[in-house]
């Protein structure tokens, strides 16, 4: 910061009959510029520390929320790999059955039976 030196004699009017009022309010004056100043410059630095203090807690904020969303989407991973193995069992035990069932043998069954496999397949990821 720059202090301001005090102001020379002709820059008073040559007309005031105390040069020394004179003199102790332009000091004065210029103190309380320095002091707006340096309670302008706190006030500026503490609003600073209270802006970076926030961006902060957003950003450990944010990190805790990607973390949990790792972790979700690996166990959803986990669970689609636990569903397409049960798909693929439930499909191998109907193929299987379908060759001993007596019902879908039977003449009289004119319906066909759509395969279950066939229509999971179609929505299940590769």
């Amino acid at each position: 910061m720059s202090q301001r030196s005090p102001p020379t004699i002709s820059s008073y009017s040559r007309s005031a009959p105390n040069t020394s009022e004179s003199e102790a309010d332009a000091l004065s004056q210029g103190s309380d510029v320095s002091d707006r100043k340096i309670r302008r410059s706190e006030k500026n630095r503490v609003a600073a520390q209270r802006s970076r203090r926030k961006q902060t807690q957003k950003a450990d904020k944010l990190h805790e929320e990607y973390e949990c969303l790792e972790q979700e989407n690996s166990s959803l991973k986990k669970e689609i790999g636990k569903l397409t193995d049960e798909l693929k069992h439930l499909s191998q035990v109907l193929k299987d059955h379908e060759q001993i069932c007596p019902y879908l043998r039977c003449p009289v069954n004119f319906v066909t039976v759509p395969r279950v496999t066939d229509a999971l397949s179609s929505c299940l990821p590769r």
